[in-house]
This record gives structure tokens, C-alpha cells and sequence, in this order.
């Protein structure tokens, strides 16, 4: 099978097996009224109301699978997703907003949701649904913090390089419900969560903030980031103001571990980048390749991770180190980008094209992708792109320079000329990144 057809099976078949719908099926059970999850019972027959909320690109996936396997039991609820990932929800109802940068309705979801969790009562149980994304797409304010102040620090966040650790950080003591509040909020009802991760390793207190986990990070923390990444006079006045008087105790800290508040809370991780990875591993291994799986944990700039993986894919191709032909070398996780130019790209793209400038007189055949799970990469409307050995020669013949457009952040117009995007549409699924190379 030619390897570009054989890696566009791989990755649909990887996105597959994360989807939110197929993972609940897997690991949920219902028999009768008592409701299986991991090594957990629930006697639903205990609980007076059942309730859902969701948020993140893939919850109205996951509320869909709720809703059929819960049925009538379900009294109310509601998911908020980015626009273009809804699913036709019956018992709860939907709502879209923005995504990376948060908007109107992304409050109005917000304020809709936090309503439902403080109708709970102690006889209640609250279902909350999180996918990637969750962090942009719920959210509740403080009065003296506006949209534009959210949307500035975003922007400022996603602009510097920022880990997701430490952009949620940041996000979490600004907001209402993150960072364990919402689990505050919630109780004294009954709380389980069910996770999709995007995030490296599956930390429950960054994964979409951790709306209902203990925070481990302090306002101390915060204004080292800002020191770090020098935004004190990019992020607006209030927002640097509300850090400060949450450093000299004007302000509560976020709830930490071992506060009582999280004693009828359970949180569970239904799917993560190991599954998809072990996908790809599974299908590389039936058509004869011999797959190695080299981390999940691929995180810094897009670019450099970029020649280090050329580094090693030049190595196996020419000296069979640390595999032979055939070959299929594998990467999860979640670069970032520091923006240096002002062109139209994406980590994923811009990977991909940090690899081709590191391929140059590599004639043997191979195939490298990298692609988010989400079907997003950046703003544009692929998921990722992929190169082969001959992608170096076709772009001379259409004076394209990788070079050029690599120091411009300029990789979707690059690839789009070439057609080598890697386009899915919305995937309703979210766990980072997958990278493989075959050769």
C-alpha cells in the first residue's frame, strides 16, 4: 500500500478510537440503576436529580452518549461547545461559542451552566463533561473583569510561547469556575467528572483549568508567569490589579488539595493521546511496519521538536538507528509557537514544515504527518500537514522556500499550494497532537 494511503487510514482510524461516544460506551456501564465507571459504582437510585454540564470542542459528543445511555433519568443540563461542534442534543440544550479567544456567548453559556450547578442539592448528583478546549469555552467573571480583558490575555497567553500549564494558571484566578471552583459550586452535591484530556500527562488540575479539581498553583505563581514572559504592561490594568490583591490576600485562593469540598467528587480520564498513539502503533505493526513509539510527551517550540524528529528520522532511513526500513516512528503531544512573523499557520503545520527544512537531499521514500486530534490546528481549517520525499522538489519547481516561509509563521499557505494539508473537519475528539513518520 503507497504510504500517503496508508497514513490517511491511520489517522482516521486514531481519531476513532478517541471519539468521546465510543470511549463513554467502553468504559460506562449501566445495569439496571446502578452505573459503572472504572472501579466505581453509583447507585443511581440514591440520587434525586441527575444533572449534566459540559464544555469543550468534543462535550456535545459525549452529552449525546449521556443522554442514550441515561435516558429519562437525566432532569436537566447543558454543554457549550466551539461553533461548528454541536450535535442535535435532546434533554440538554447547546450552546456555541468562540474558540481559542472566548466571546459573548461564551459568558452567556457560562452563566447558563453555573445556574444548573447551583440547583444541585444534597441529594443530587452532577455530571460534567470536559474536552479539550473547556478552558476558552467556559467561563464566568468577575464583575470588574470584562470580555475584552479576558480576550486580551488570551491573546497576550497564546502569543508568548506560554505552556498550557502556565496559560491555565492564569486563567484559573481570573474565573469563577475554574481551578476546583466549579467543584465548589457544585457542592453539596454529588460530583463526577469525565475527562477527555488534551493535556501532557492527564493533570486533572490543568486539563481545561480543572474546573473541579484541587489547584496547585497560588497567585504567586501567576505573577512569576507574567514576570517571565514580561506581560505586565501587555495584560490589561484590571487583570494585573486582581492578581495583585489575590498575592497580598484581598482575593480567596482557588481551592487545593485535601479541602473538603472535593470528598464527593470523582474525576475520571475516558481517553488520552496514549490511546491514539497505541492506535497507530497497532496498525503500523499489521501492515508489516516495525513502530516505536518515542513519547506522548512532545512539548516546546513546534520547530525545534521538528529537527529533532528530522534528526531521527535522517538517522533511521540512513543508518537504521533506532529503527530499520520498514519503519514507523511515532510522537504525541502538544508544541507550541512563538510568533515571530505575521503569516497563517498552525503548531502542527509549522512542525511539519521545520521537518521538510531538515530533509533536504533525502531521497528515499518516507511519509511525515502531524496532525490535532480536534481536526484544528491554530486559525485555520486544517488539522495538520504532511511532507514525502518529494515534497522538496515539488516546492522548488513552485519557487516555494521553506525557509522563507518558516521564519514568517507562514506554513498554511505553503502547504495549501503544495495540497498537502491534512483536512478532517471537526473531529467532536481532542487529545493533543499525533506525529508518525513512516519510511
Amino acid at each position: 500500500m503507497p504510504l500517503k494511503k496508508l497514513a490517511t487510514t491511520m489517522i482516521r482510524q486514531a481519531i476513532e478510537a478517541v471519539d468521546p461516544a465510543q470511549l463513554i460506551k467502553r468504559q460506562l456501564h449501566l445495569e439496571k440503576h446502578l452505573l459503572y465507571i472504572h472501579d466505581h459504582t453509583f447507585d443511581l437510585k440514591k440520587y434525586h436529580r441527575i444533572y449534566i454540564i459540559g464544555f469543550g470542542k468534543g462535550a456535545a459528543y459525549m452529552a449525546e452518549e449521556m443522554e442514550e445511555l441515561l435516558q429519562d433519568r437525566v432532569t436537566t443540563g447543558a454543554v457549550v461547545v466551539k461553533y461548528g461542534h454541536g450535535r442535535a442534543l435532546h434533554r440538554l440544550r447547546l450552546f456555541e461559542a468562540g474558540h481559542p479567544v472566548p466571546d459573548m456567548n461564551t459568558l452567556k453559556a457560562g452563566t447558563e451552566l453555573l445556574k444548573i450547578a447551583r440547583q444541585a442539592e444534597q441529594d443530587d448528583l452532577v455530571i460534567v463533561l470536559i474536552t479539550g478546549g473547556g478552558s476558552a469555552l467556559f467561563e464566568v467573571l468577575p464583575r470588574e473583569i470584562t470580555l475584552e480583558d479576558l480576550a486580551v490575555m488570551n491573546r497576550e497567553l497564546l502569543k508568548c510561547g506560554a505552556t498550557i500549564e502556565e496559560i491555565n494558571a492564569l486563567r484559573k484566578h481570573l474565573s469563577l469556575v475554574k481551578g476546583g471552583r466549579l467543584a465548589e459550586l457544585i457542592q453539596p452535591a454529588q460530583c463526577v467528572t469525565l475527562i477527555l484530556s488534551d493535556v501532557i500527562g492527564d493533570p486533572l488540575d490543568v486539563i481545561a483549568s480543572g474546573p473541579t479539581a484541587a489547584d496547585n498553583t497560588t497567585y504567586n505563581d501567576v505573577l512569576r508567569i507574567i514576570e517571565k514572559y514580561e506581560l505586565t504592561a501587555k495584560l490589561p490594568r484590571t487583570v494585573v490589579r486582581l492578581f495583585q490583591e489575590g498575592q497580598s490576600g484581598k482575593r480567596e485562593e482557588t481551592p487545593k488539595p485535601g479541602d473538603r469540598i472535593f470528598n464527593r467528587v470523582h474525576n475520571f480520564i475516558i481517553g488520552n493521546n496514549k490511546q491514539a498513539l497505541g492506535l497507530l502503533e497497532d496498525m503500523a505493526r499489521k501492515h508489516g511496519f516495525a513502530p516505536l513509539i518515542l513519547t506522548d510527551q512532545a512539548r516546546g517550540e513546534a520547530r525545534e521538536i521538528g529537527k529533532l524528529i528530522a534528526a531521527i528520522l535522517k538517522s533511521a532511513i540512513m543508518d537504521g538507528h533506532p529503527l530499520p526500513s520498514s519503519g514507523c516512528l511515532i510522537l504525541g503531544g502538544e508544541p507550541t509557537v512563538t510568533l515571530r512573523g505575521k503569516g497563517k499557520g498552525g503548531r502542527n503545520q509549522e512542525l511539519v514544515l521545520a521537518v521538510l527544512t531538515e530533509m533536504a537531499g533525502i531521497s528515499k521514500p518516507f511519509y511525515f504527518c502531524s496532525v490535532g486530534t480536534d481536526g484544528t490546528d491554530g486559525p485555520t481549517d486544517a488539522a495538520g500537514a504532511w511532507i514525502d520525499h518529494l515534497t522538496e522538489e515539488r516546492a522548488k519547481n513552485l519557487n516555494l522556500n521553506p525557509h522563507t516561509f518558516l521564519d514568517g509563521n507562514d506554513s498554511y499557505p505553503f502547504f495549501k499550494t503544495l495540497d498537502q494539508l491534512i483536512m478532517t473537519g471537526p473531529t467532536g475528539t481532542n487529545v493533543m497532537d499525533i506525529m508518525f513518520a513512516l519510511f
